[in-house]
């Protein structure tokens, strides 16, 4: 089942009367660059332009112009002491009112920042499953839940998480579209090993892990030899998953540290292949 949508549209429905406030220029050291944005209303907000004191003051001035009718005046802030920040550098901002044309470009730029998020497939919906897919649908990223068993899935029906219900998982990984992730954590041994083995064919993976042991990983090291022939693939899979500096083993303390370490190689993986496209196309 799909996942939901970032809920901008609802947002839209309920706020008609909002105002844009965009960053439109950075010198230094700042806490968003000029692609974040936020939408304010009388009485909600849609998004985030860095918090802190730089956020207060944005909102303040997107809601004096609400209140009066008059367009909001551009702003140029430095990050210093005077408003409790030290981040030392000079964001400008602008405020825009929204109407249906604006309106209709926010929901249309969601859609493709949504569409260009990298996907993470997470094999397994059990309890490290649950709480690693639950943990990665609050970053930027979209989440893909899968799992041989209807019910697993079923009871881990969460808004941002997607599910996919298969009796060949395998072929979800070769499906998937470049740059994914994927993290094996099923509940049977040799499904992993199969699901990882498709996985790490993938030359344009982003990540591949599996949840296991030193055991399980040189028996997934030998199996991997003999029965596909490409034992050098090995040396790409991520076993254990989450490092090995913290040893609690309880769900949630291993999808937290798994979490981490996927979202930085997901998101590193689509920032390189943004550079080499800007370059490409220069």
């Amino acid at each position: 089942m799909p996942a939901a949508r970032e809920d901008i549209r609802d947002f839209l429905r309920r706020e008609p009367a909002s105002i844009l406030v965009e960053v439109t220029g950075v010198a230094g050291s700042a806490p968003r660059d000029t692609d974040a944005w936020m939408l304010v209303s009388d009485r909600a907000i849609f998004a985030t332009i860095g918090g802190g004191q730089l956020e207060y003051m944005a909102i303040d001035q997107a809601r004096r112009a609400l209140r009066s009718g008059l367009a909001a005046e551009p702003m140029n802030v430095p990050l210093g002491p005077e408003i409790g920040q030290c981040c030392g550098g000079r964001v400008g901002l602008a405020f825009t009112a929204l109407n249906p044309e604006l309106a209709n470009k926010l929901v249309a730029r969601s859609d493709r920042e949504m569409a260009a998020r990298p996907h993470v497939y997470v094999f397994g919906a059990g309890h490290v499953g649950d709480a690693l897919a639950m943990a990665l649908s609050l970053a930027p990223l979209r989440v893909v839940l899968v799992d041989t068993r209807e019910d697993e899935l079923t009871a881990c029906a969460m808004p941002r998480i997607e599910t996919c219900l298969t009796a060949m998982p395998e072929a979800v990984v070769r499906d998937a579209p470049a740059g994914s992730s994927f993290v094996i954590l099923t509940h049977d041994h040799a499904l992993d090993f199969l699901i990882a083995a498709e996985a790490l064919k993938r030359a344009d993976a982003a990540y591949v892990g599996m949840i296991g042991s030193k055991t399980k990983r040189a028996t997934f090291r030998n199996w991997l030899s003999r029965e596909t022939g490409h034992g050098d693939l090995f040396d790409r899979l991520i076993c254990p998953i989450g490092g090995t500096a913290v040893k609690d083993k309880r769900p949630t303390v291993i999808a937290t540290l798994a979490a981490a370490e996927i979202m930085t190689a997901a998101l590193t993986w689509a920032a390189d292949r943004a550079r080499l496209a800007g370059t490409v196309s220069r």
